[in-house]
């Protein structure tokens, strides 16, 4: 990274749902230097989460998420609040960081750094660029509960299948996502966390 603008460079990213078929994957742009919890509001509009439950960024032996205060100081991870995404490349070197959303349905998200734009203007930004496989929807029970789930819906004569259909959304399918929706939810962060022009 030496010799690169930071406040000028934007990173392509590929977010894979780990544990879950079918696939479940996003490609996004962001910047830099966006911070990790803004990340964080990214990746949930990205997949269609509903933020809800606790979240961290892990790469090379360190997390970073939101203090919590019952934890001891040495237990604490790195404020995610005060730390950007440039801080994870340059202190650990990844080029893969896993994003944990939910700590008891355990959604681990791999996210692939796949490639660097260096003096690129990055208003307007973060953005999805692609998107396959719909969310599992919240609390299902992390991978092993969403694939009985979907083992469930999918089989009429299944015993859970009335249950299962009451607790899915309106005409479920894991294969169809609606990323024009999911653009629009990207499009207005990017927008509310454009910098306010000085008079």
């Amino acid at each position: 990274m030496r010799g690169m603008s930071i406040a000028r460079t934007a990173v392509r990213l590929k977010v894979t749902l780990d544990r879950v078929e079918p696939e479940v994957m996003r490609r996004l742009v962001v910047p830099l230097t966006i911070r990790l919890d803004r990340l964080h509001l990214t990746l949930q509009a990205a997949f269609g989460w509903t933020n809800t439950h606790l979240y961290a960024f892990t790469a090379g032996g360190i997390d970073w998420s939101i203090p919590d205060p019952h934890f001891p100081a040495g237990e604490q991870p790195v404020d995610a609040r005060k730390a950007r995404l440039y801080d994870i490349v340059r202190d650990t070197g990844a080029k893969t960081i896993r994003y944990l959303y939910d700590f008891g349905d355990d959604w681990q998200h791999v996210i692939k750094l796949e490639r660097w734009f260096e003096n690129t203007d990055t208003a307007g930004m973060p953005f999805l660029l692609e998107a396959s496989g719909r969310c599992p929807p919240e609390d299902i029970g992390g991978p092993g509960g969403y694939a009985a789930f979907l083992a469930a819906i999918a089989d009429a004569s299944h015993p859970g299948h009335a249950d299962a259909l009451q607790w899915a959304p309106t005409d479920f399918d894991p294969a169809t996502v609606n990323q024009a929706d999911l653009e629009r939810q990207i499009d207005a962060l990017a927008q509310k966390w454009q910098p306010r022009s000085r008079k």
